[in-house]
This record gives C-alpha cells, sequence and structure tokens, in this order.
C-alpha cells in the first residue's frame, strides 16, 4: 500500500535512528511542540514512501513517560470553563479554528498511538494508521496556518 503525499515534508524535520517505522512513530508521539510533531509526521511518511525504514511488527515497544507529548499551551480546561463567542466576531471564528485544530492536533496524538503501541499486527494495520496521523497533520497544519491570518497562534 502506498501512501498518498499531501505535503512535503519541511527541511529540518528528521526521522530518529533507528529507521522503524514504529519507533519513529513514538519518537513523534513524544514531541511536545505542534508544528514540529506535525513535520515530523510528514518526514516520517517520506522516508517510509521512499523506502528507507523498516516495519518490525514484532518490536515491543516502551513509552518514554509522559506521552503523548503536549505542549504547555492552550492550557486544559473544562469545556464550561469556556465562554461562549459569537460566530459573527473574528475572535469567535478564531476560537472556533482553534477548537478544530486541537481536534486534529489529538487525532495526530491517536493515529501515532496506534501505530507504535500495538505489536504483530498485519503490515497494512501500521500502513493504514501512518496515512491517518499524515492526514491528520496536514490538517492541523492547514488549520494553524488558517488561525494565523486572524491574528492567532495554536495555543493563544
Amino acid at each position: 500500500m502506498k501512501l498518498s503525499k499531501t505535503q512535503p515534508s519541511p527541511p529540518g524535520a528528521h526521522v530518529p535512528s533507528p529507521s522503524d517505522l514504529r519507533h519513529a512513530a513514538l519518537h513523534w508521539l513524544a514531541v511536545c511542540e505542534p508544528s514540529e510533531k506535525a513535520a515530523g509526521v510528514a518526514a516520517l511518511a517520506d522516508a517510509w514512501a521512499s523506502g528507507s525504514m523498516q516495519l518490525d511488527v514484532n518490536a515491543l515497544l516502551r513509552a518514554p513517560m509522559p506521552i503523548p507529548g503536549r505542549p504547555q499551551r492552550p492550557e486544559l480546561v473544562p469545556p464550561r470553563v469556556v465562554g461562549r463567542r459569537s460566530m459573527a466576531t473574528a475572535e469567535g471564528r478564531a476560537t472556533l479554528l482553534h477548537a478544530l485544530a486541537h481536534i486534529e492536533f489529538n487525532a495526530i496524538n491517536l493515529a501515532l498511538d496506534a501505530l507504535w503501541r500495538y505489536e504483530r499486527m498485519p503490515r497494512s494495520y501500521y500502513i493504514d494508521w501512518l496515512q491517518v496521523a499524515v492526514e491528520e497533520a496536514h490538517h492541523f497544519s492547514l488549520l494553524s496556518e488558517h488561525l494565523r491570518l486572524y491574528g492567532f497562534h495554536y495555543g493563544d
């Protein structure tokens, strides 16, 4: 199964050694900075697509603590604490974009977690979860970029 490229990986993004797909997925899951994580997933997919990565489905991996890596901001608060904002305002639209970006960021983590955690699954299982991580990272990047048009950054 071949991954479709959704966006090229940015310069500086790298795949850690060893060059095993599940080890690398665990590495990127532990990364805290959202744009670095999204870029890392894109680089991981590029490396897999180029054939420079291996897949050890039998490896029993141990997670560093804590996972998933998450940034200091946004501060996680109960939904009832967040005030309602009108979609008629730029701030309200930015709030919605931020919420969607947050969902996508967490979806990257979920996909990477599914990729590294389970050993002895069919090869297609891992490739499918890599594709999900790539798509969620792309969605996160698009939403983060659009959020900047409103003068905000993910985490504001």
